[in-house]
C-alpha cells in the first residue's frame, strides 16, 4: 500500500503538470477508491443471501457510511462538484441495500458478548 501511494504522489507531483488536468485526475482516481470503498461490504453479499444470515455486517457501521455518504453527497451538491457527489451516491444505495438485508433477516444477536469484564 505505501509503495502504491509513493507512485501515486510521484505520478501527480511530478508527471503530470499542474492545474486542470492534474486536478482532474486526481479527482478520477479519489473518486474510484471511494466508490470502491462503498460498495466494499457488499463482496459478502452472495454469502449473506445463501446463509441468511447479517453477523458478517456491522449495523453500526452502516449507519455512519448513510450519515458520511449523505452528507457528502449534500456537500457536493451545494458545491457543484461532481468529484464529491457522484462518488458518495453509491455509499447512500449500498447502505439503503444493508439497511434492508438487516431488516429482511433480522438483527443479529450475539450469544457471546465482544467484550471482557473486568475484574477489580
Amino acid at each position: 500500500m505505501v509503495s502504491v501511494l509513493c507512485v501515486a504522489w510521484v505520478y501527480f507531483s511530478l508527471v503530470i503538470s499542474p492545474g486542470e488536468a492534474q486536478l482532474s485526475q486526481l479527482g478520477l482516481t479519489c473518486s474510484v477508491f471511494t466508490i470502491s470503498m462503498y460498495l466494499s461490504p457488499l463482496a459478502d453479499l452472495l454469502d449473506i443471501m445463501r446463509t441468511k444470515s447479517v453477523e458478517r455486517l456491522s449495523f453500526s457501521l452502516t449507519v455512519a457510511t448513510f450519515f458520511t455518504s449523505t452528507s457528502w453527497t449534500l456537500y457536493g451538491l451545494q458545491l457543484g462538484d461532481y468529484y464529491i457527489m457522484v462518488p458518495n451516491t453509491p455509499g447512500i444505495f449500498t447502505s439503503l441495500i444493508r439497511f434492508f438485508l438487516f431488516w429482511w433477516f433480522g438483527a443479529v444477536i450475539p450469544q457471546i458478548p465482544s467484550y471482557k469484564l473486568i475484574q477489580i
